[in-house]
């Protein structure tokens, strides 16, 4: 791996063995140069100068953006201040559409992660979609890039679950869990309380469009902190706003109010207590993780009625009803019901008593109450993806 470097202090020579200070690993220097911008060997680089250096380095992670290199047999005492790694601000999890596309699944991540160190990945395992990676990425657009690059560049057909960010769960015996996936979330029985992530947000645009703006902040759960006349025509909009309000479409909705004149600028805010609740999906009494999600108390109604609709649309029919629930712990919020497909057991009947009818219409009730009892509902590959499209 060719790596980067500035002398800071010292001199370094080629025939060092070095040490990555924040990745904690030594290495052998198989080549030490500088680029002219053709890559010229030398044999030592001294204060201030650039050049780059070779190391028998396997994976990205141990040369990462701001490391420290340090002589292995006197090594500094601490790395140099101002570097600090990157840190995920939303993650979802993405699955193979075929499970057998698992292993190209990893091989394209570790590709990616060759020149762009600030993807995460761990594996993950969900009931509905299998075998999968739970990513993490510096924001929504850094997600979208990826997505693409995996489908384009690799010819994956992958399923990306609906966004998440980190929040901190506080427990009642004191202990603090940190918390990226809504299916981790703690029962409220044993949840103190949950902080979530805030934003700082600037916001530049229009006096004509002020109203607009206004009310997108204030259906977004903003706190404005200043409103600034910058002349005549242009104001400055200074908002406190929770993360998970801004990684969806916060940018969209913003220049759509706007007609694109409006911009955007944000920063972290650190974190403040928030009534977050969890809104589990279940498909014929049994919970669906995929679409699990964690929401303001606020919107988790509203969450659940738009998702229980959208997926009474994409789930076909079964042989019984097929019940579609939201639920926030014990607490149904929503329901739908796909309707059986139904055989006329009375086609055969040309009239006489209607007992007859009767028992024929129980005997067929009776055989669905049993099947449904029985049954497993298959919900299709293109259901999750329609249900879980971010643009939506």
């Amino acid at each position: 791996m060719i790596s980067s470097i500035r002398v800071i202090e010292g001199t370094l020579y080629d025939e060092a063995k070095i040490r990555m200070m924040r990745a904690g690993t030594n290495h052998e220097i198989e080549e030490l140069g500088i680029r002219t911008p053709d890559m010229i060997k030398v044999t030592q680089l001294g204060p201030g100068e650039v050049g780059y250096v070779v190391a028998s380095i396997r994976d990205v992670g141990g040369a990462r953006s701001g490391e420290t290199i340090t002589e292995a047999s006197n090594p500094a005492k601490e790395p140099l201040e101002g570097y600090f790694d990157p840190k995920p601000m939303v993650f979802c999890g993405i699955y193979p559409i075929d499970g057998d596309d698992l292993g190209n699944l990893r091989d394209a991540l570790d590709k990616l992660k060759l020149n762009d160190a600030s993807i995460t990945f761990e594996p993950e395992k969900s009931h509905a979609l299998g075998f999968g990676f739970r990513c993490g990425f510096l924001g929504l657009l850094h997600m979208e890039i990826v997505r693409e690059r995996l489908e384009r560049e690799y010819n994956l057909g992958i399923i990306a679950t609906a966004p998440s960010v980190v929040y901190r769960a506080f427990l009642t015996d004191g202990t603090e869990v940190l918390i990226d996936n809504p299916t981790e979330l703690p029962d409220s029985s044993r949840l103190d309380h949950v902080d979530e992530p805030m934003l700082d947000v600037t916001i530049l645009t229009p006096a004509e469009y002020l109203g607009a703006v206004m009310d997108l902040g204030q259906t977004r759960r903003g706190e404005m902190t200043k409103m600034e006349y910058l002349s005549t025509e242009r104001v400055e909009l200074r908002y406190r706003i929770p993360l998970a309000e801004v990684v969806i479409d916060f940018f969209d909705a913003l220049k759509s109010r706007t007609k694109g004149y409006a911009s955007l600028d944000y920063e972290p805010a650190g974190y403040v207590t928030s009534q977050v609740v969890r809104v589990d999906v279940l498909i014929n009494h049994e919970p669906v993780d995929a679409f699990s999600t964690i929401v303001h108390r606020s919107n988790a109604d509203a969450y659940g009625k738009k998702m229980a609709e959208r997926l009474k649309e994409l789930i076909p029919r079964q042989m019984f009803d097929v019940p579609i629930q939201a639920a926030i712990g014990g607490r149904v919020v929503a329901r739908q019901t796909v309707k059986a497909r139904r055989k006329d057991v009375l086609a055969k009947c040309y009239g006489g008593d209607i007992t007859r009818k009767r028992k024929l219409l129980e005997k067929q009730k009776e055989g669905k109450k049993r099947m449904k009892n029985l049954g497993r509902v298959e919900v299709p590959q293109e259901a999750f993806v329609a249900a879980l499209k971010l643009e939506e």
